[in-house]
């Protein structure tokens, strides 16, 4: 029996953003993929293997760090349709952003999200920061099963 890795999605359109989330999560020497999709749209097709997705085997990542604020559609919007549907309602989500807005953490603690995250502005910072979430979501927590 092989064991398979579940991944780890990253929604975010910005391209410093994403290259210090790997950074970050390469520091753990994770064997899990990373996938990275660059807004809502692109997430969603992503969970549910649409368009360059259609081929995607295996089960739903393991977690999603998912930006707010993006072109076509947003990390609120994407949320608020994951939760929606039966199969993804329990994947773990930890929202990564720059918004400080009080309506935004309210809104994604009310759909659900698992953890609110401001990305710090320092570059060390910002890395440390996701090898933190790294370690609780990747090595420590237990995640649910999947559907």
């Amino acid at each position: 029996m092989s064991l398979h890795l579940r991944e780890i999605l990253v929604v975010d359109d910005n391209d410093n953003d994403v290259e210090l989330l790997m950074l970050g999560l390469g520091e753990l020497k994770l064997a899990n993929r990373i996938a990275v999709a660059r807004d809502g749209v692109e997430g969603l097709d992503y969970l549910y293997r649409r368009g360059r997705y259609a081929d995607r085997s295996g089960e739903h990542p393991l977690f999603i760090l998912l930006d707010l604020n993006m072109p076509r559609m947003g990390g609120i919007d994407m949320l608020a349709e994951m939760r929606r549907d039966d199969t993804l309602h329990a994947l773990p989500v930890v929202v990564m952003t720059s918004s400080r807005e009080d309506p935004d953490l309210r809104r994604c603690y009310d759909l659900g999200i698992n953890a609110y995250v401001v990305k710090p502005v320092d570059c060390e910072q910002f890395s440390r920061t996701a090898t933190n979430l790294g370690i609780f979501w990747a090595l420590i927590n237990a995640a649910p099963p999947d559907h």
